[in-house]
């Protein structure tokens, strides 16, 4: 009964294969599974490539298919949807490729801002980017492109905040890989005046040259995120000044799109840095669960460090905390963030000397009595065999390969980061995002500001200026 079921479903299936095929391949959309012998598999595995591939499949039949041509001027929003999903808006957006996974968790904060903001006069829905294709990530012989907000977030603590989607999602409730309207935004090319700050937004030439391109039904293909058969409908440059808020009107009154995407999200400012609003927003980023409970687990085994212990006990619901400052201690190790490769040319002033770095390291294990030192560095073969003879007390988290295949290159700097943020102390690197991250997780954990607003100065910087403090506003 089974094998008839199964036999009947893919029958289904190629019959609207058999139609559509033309016009995928034509397109160039068409999903790998399909490249496959489909008569070669077995039941069960030709019906897991057909619910694969049946959303796409039934989108374009509908979109007129038969013919072998997607039709001009057709788009997602004239399809029929879900009735859950039937007004429902989407934004979606990008950063710039070089910027890195911590820059991009602060965008994330200033698109939440705006979806906050549009919620107030429609039903919209923040798209979550796919993670891929980081600088920082470099571990040879791992998929790195497509992965979801799930494996490195909470994502039921992220909607707490604002409603969010992964793009898979997005993908099935939109009806297919379209999305209407893309606004690639940049600066003005006239730059600033000086004078009275004004925040604007303008329809402008593109400065710089466009990272999409027309295919040959007039529609534009782009990196979006590693999913190739994905196409904008339009794309479009707005040169921005200002805060995320300023998108607001755009997005309410001179487009109608049902998904809208913001290219190059970075050039859009912070509505409240450091407000209630920011803290909420960062609050909710809460890191997967799997990926805590191995940073426990190493605090556990390899430096003795428990939270009923170090008086840093996490609550899964964010909204229910306001943790006492001053209240954690930490473990009793000292937790160090020192940044090398692209840093060590890039802020060659304020980034110290291995041999300056391993000093001052020893004078705090000292001032502080502690004997061990956890660091998370991104520093090469050799400069880690210079770190560990220059400091025996030095542990870190080095993951199998089966491990990092796992939790992959993002999942391990999460990892460094929470044991990091557990620490009794914790002194970082100037101006890295990645030591930013860690003094907000302090931060919200309640440690003493003066155990966590640290970081190295240059072996010859004579203004040694150490991180702002951002007190936590709930």
């Amino acid at each position: 009964m089974l094998e008839e079921t199964l036999l009947a479903e893919v029958t289904l299936f190629e019959e609207i294969h058999g139609n559509c095929d033309a016009w995928l391949w034509a397109a160039e959309v068409r999903p790998a599974g399909l490249a496959q012998d489909m008569a070669a598999r077995s039941p069960q595995a030709r019906l897991s490539t057909f619910l694969q591939c049946c959303l796409l499949a039934v989108f374009l039949s509908r979109a007129g298919c038969q013919q072998g041509e997607f039709s001009p001027g057709q788009s997602a929003a004239s399809l029929p949807v879900g009735a859950a999903a039937q007004q429902r808006r989407y934004l979606l957006y990008d950063v710039n490729p070089p910027e890195g996974f911590n820059l991009r968790r602060d965008v994330y904060i200033r698109m939440a801002s705006l979806v906050k903001t549009l919620l107030k006069s429609a039903d919209w829905v923040l798209v979550l980017p796919p993670w891929g294709r980081l600088y920082h990530w470099q571990s040879p012989d791992i998929h790195q492109v497509r992965i979801p907000w799930a494996e490195f977030f909470d994502l039921d603590s992220l909607n707490q905040h604002v409603p969010v989607i992964e793009y898979e999602d997005f993908l099935a409730e939109n009806g297919g890989p379209f999305i209407e309207q893309v606004y690639v935004l940049q600066g003005y090319a006239e730059g600033w005046k000086e004078g009275t700050w004004e925040e604007k937004v303008d329809q402008r030439t593109c400065i710089d040259q466009l990272m999409y391109s027309e295919d040959k039904h007039g529609y534009y293909r782009g990196w979006f995120w590693g999913y190739e058969e994905t196409r904008g409908l339009n794309v479009t440059c707005l040169s921005v000044q200002g805060s995320a808020s300023i998108m607001t009107s755009v997005l309410l009154k001179n487009v109608s799109a049902r998904s809208v995407m913001l290219d190059r999200a970075e050039n859009l400012l912070h509505d409240h840095y450091g407000g209630r609003d920011y803290w909420n927003a960062r609050r909710s980023i809460v890191f997967a669960q799997h990926l805590r409970v191995v940073g426990d687990e190493f605090r556990a085994n390899v430096i003795q460090s428990y939270d009923e212990a170090d008086k840093t006990i996490f609550i899964e619901d964010w909204t229910s905390v306001k943790a006492k400052p001053n209240t954690a201690l930490g473990g009793p190790y000292l937790a160090v963030h020192l940044r090398r490769k692209d840093f060590i040319w890039g802020h060659r002033e304020d980034v110290p000397s291995l041999r300056r770095a391993a000093e001052e390291i020893h004078s705090l294990l000292k001032k502080l009595k502690l004997k061990k030192v956890f660091i998370a560095t991104d520093a090469d073969r050799e400069d880690l065999e210079k770190l560990r003879k220059l400091i025996p007390e030095m542990v870190r988290y080095e993951p199998t390969w089966e491990e990092l295949e796992l939790y992959k290159d993002g999942g391990v700097a999460i990892i460094d980061q929470w044991i990091c943020a557990h620490a009794r102390y914790f002194i970082g690197t100037s101006v890295s995002t990645f030591s930013f991250r860690i003094h907000e997780e302090r931060e919200i954990l309640g440690f003493d500001p003066k155990t966590t607003y640290n970081r190295f100065c240059g072996d010859k910087e004579k203004n040694c200026e150490q991180p702002t403090h951002w007190k936590i506003v709930y």
